[in-house]
Formats: C-alpha cells, sequence, structure tokens
C-alpha cells in the first residue's frame, strides 16, 4: 500500500493525504491499494506542487496497524512523529496530550 505526502509550502510541515485535502497526521492518510489508486495520489501531488500547495510530493510504503495508518520505512515514521530528540515537541507531544 501507498500513500501520499509531501511538505506544506507555506510552514514546510509534513502532511498526507486524507479525505481530499492535507492533514498533519498520517494516521487518516488515503490509501492506494493498486497502481490506478497510485496514479490518482501521484495526479493530486502534482497538481498541489503546480498549485504551490505543497513541495517534495511523495507516494512512500505504508501499513494499517490496529486500524491506523503507518509508515514503513523509519525516516517516513520520523517525519510523522516530529523531533527525535525533544518528546515534548512535534506531533508526538500533541498526541500524548491527548
Amino acid at each position: 500500500m501507498k500513500i501520499l505526502t509531501a511538505n506544506r509550502l507555506g510552514d514546510g510541515i509534513a502532511v498526507w493525504y486524507a479525505d481530499g485535502g492535507w492533514a498533519e497526521t498520517v494516521d487518516q492518510a488515503d490509501l492506494a491499494h493498486d497502481k490506478a489508486a497510485e496514479d490518482r495520489l501521484e495526479a493530486i501531488g502534482a497538481k498541489a506542487y503546480a498549485d504551490n500547495e505543497v513541495v517534495d510530493v511523495n507516494l512512500i510504503d505504508a501499513d494499517v496497524v490496529n486500524g491506523i495508518v503507518e509508515p514503513v520505512r523509519l525516516r517516513e515514521k520520523i517525519r510523522a512523529a516530529g523531533p527525535t530528540i525533544r518528546g515534548d515537541l512535534g506531533k508526538q507531544a500533541a498526541r500524548a496530550a491527548q
């Protein structure tokens, strides 16, 4: 499975395509289960890039673990979680506060 990720142009935040827009968390990212769905996500990413919404657009490998979308590669897991040196900052801090 694949998901679409990018960085929002306005502030550089890592984002994932979900439910017709860009989400700051990967949890509910739209999954591509086949080549046609991958092509659809790539077209969405190319348009968002052309419209100056996002940069560094990529399809990445993902799995669903306990009903939640998670990136496969370590780099993408770090982008999804936030800084690795301070657990009280970034997206992991927001999750802990919930």
